[in-house]
């Protein structure tokens, strides 16, 4: 892309309690072909706690980025609410998404998602993006060294090889998949993110999907793009899987605009059954005991989340991973 024509791009990162991938990533971003001009940091602090302390202080210090912090309380953070004030912050054309914890692996991370809205029939004006044009593409997340196979491959099938726009067209075929989008890595067209009211204010979780699922609802395309890659993995336990499918399946309820008359089960059951035949076929079979026990664990929780309004509110509570969310016991 010629200076002329250069498209410019902000990064958003919500952070909390930082640790050492923040550095990395901020020093990932400085080393990228296309620039950001400038990232902002939403920091959110424990009570009694200041503001940027001494480490994410001296990380700043290091970019050759301006480094924008804006500083607010656990009680104020909103997995939508915080991004779209974020986005407030932001001046480009264009904003990147990211978590603390996803490490782009090469210099080529923001040019490779700028490229999907300047590709033939994916740009304003329809083509493979349905109509409405393309309103965001999201990166590949690569698994980090000592992530569990199990982990691996579930990256693997929800993070493939080969990039895709998605529209309205491809829920036949995809399903609930058609809206998967992940802020981990996500890069979002300023303009129209905002005309179209930004993530939804307050959620308890999976904002980019809902965000995403409406877009592709009202006719614009959502692009992977399997060449931007950020190193991101978690080794989470059963009982953390029950958590965050709890809260998934919380959001899905309470967004049926979007998630309506669409199941998720078949994709989960579809994840399964790949996973095992990989590991009868690569000698792995001894771990089929843990993946039936984490997947039982994340079904428990997508299960009782679709139908948290029928729970009492303590077992809501504990059964949640977000409890600020459903507020003082």
């Amino acid at each position: 892309m010629t200076d002329e024509g250069r498209k410019t791009l902000d990064v958003l990162i919500p952070v909390y309690r930082p640790e050492a991938k923040l550095g990395h990533l901020l020093h990932m971003l400085n080393r990228q072909r296309h620039l950001p001009e400038k990232i902002v940091l939403m920091v959110t602090v424990d009570d009694g706690e200041g503001g940027v302390g001494p480490l994410l202080g001296r990380w700043i210090s290091e970019s050759r980025i301006p480094v924008e912090c804006h500083v607010l309380s656990k009680e104020e953070f909103d997995h939508g609410g915080t991004r779209n004030a974020g986005v407030g912050f932001c001046g480009s054309e264009y904003v990147l998404c990211m978590t603390q914890d996803a490490v782009p692996e090469d210099e080529f991370l923001t040019e490779e998602l700028l490229k999907p809205f300047f590709e033939e029939g994916c740009g304003v004006g329809g083509g493979r993006s349905g109509g409405a044009g393309l309103l965001l593409s999201y990166g590949r997340q690569v698994p980090a060294k000592g992530c569990k196979l199990l982990e691996r491959y579930a990256r693997e099938f929800n993070y493939p090889g080969e990039g895709r726009v998605k529209t309205v067209a491809d829920i036949p075929e995809l399903g609930v998949k058609t809206f998967f989008a992940s802020n981990v890595c996500a890069l979002y067209k300023r303009e129209p993110f905002l005309a179209r009211g930004g993530f939804p204010e307050r959620t308890i979780f999976n904002e980019d999907m809902i965000f995403a699922g409406r877009a592709v609802r009202d006719g614009y395309g959502i692009a992977y793009v399997s060449e931007a890659r950020v190193v991101h993995s978690h080794n989470l336990s059963g009982r953390e899987q029950f958590h965050r499918n709890f809260d998934l399946a919380v959001s899905q309820t309470e967004h049926p605009e979007v998630f309506g008359g669409i199941h998720s089960e078949g994709e989960g059951l579809r994840l399964v059954r790949e996973t095992a035949l990989r590991l009868i076929r690569s000698g792995n079979g001894f771990l089929l005991p843990a993946l039936f026990w984490t997947s039982a664990c994340k079904y428990a929780g997508y299960f009782l989340g679709k139908r948290y309004r029928k729970l009492p509110g303590r077992l809501v509570r504990a059964c949640s991973m977000n409890k600020q969310y459903w507020g003082t016991p």
